[in-house]
């Protein structure tokens, strides 16, 4: 049994690569967004031609990360949604909620300070996790049937 998980949310730490690492060896095939910031905020100028209002030059830019972020969503066996320190992930939101309605399994991946801002995220979550290492147990667990040790 092999899962597809995509790794979705703040893009400004390591988090994916930790989650990557320690999962080498397992049956996984990761997903996720376009992390180079740049390329995600001006794909849609760059390919469908410049705005001279930020908010429509925003607004092509997040459609076309949409289709992205759709297919792997829906590809996906397992959704890890990242909340970030530093940034507020409004898109990490709207992906919890994306893949809740198609049903898929969601582990969320925040720290503590952020429990009582992210309680409805987290109560859609069949794991709610606070450092990247206990996603890997978690999919090791899921894959294996095996505690860490």
């Amino acid at each position: 049994m092999g899962l597809n998980v995509y790794l979705s949310g703040e893009i400004h730490t390591d988090w994916r690569e930790q989650i990557i690492d320690g999962a080498q060896g397992l049956d996984i095939t990761f997903t996720g967004p376009v992390t180079d910031h740049d390329a995600s905020d001006d794909c849609g100028v760059a390919i469908l031609g410049a705005e001279s209002d930020k908010f429509w030059h925003d607004h092509k830019g997040a459609k076309l990360n949409a289709i992205r972020t759709r297919k792997g969503i829906a590809d996906a066996d397992v959704v890890v949604v990242r909340f970030g320190e530093k940034y507020k992930q409004w898109n990490a939101a709207f992906d919890a909620g994306y893949a809740a309605g198609l049903g898929k399994s969601i582990i969320v991946l925040h720290g503590p300070d952020h429990q009582h801002a992210l309680k409805e995220v987290d109560a859609a979550a069949l794991a709610v996790a606070e450092e990247p290492r206990q996603v890997v147990e978690i999919l090791r667990y899921v894959l294996t049937g095996k505690l860490p040790d």
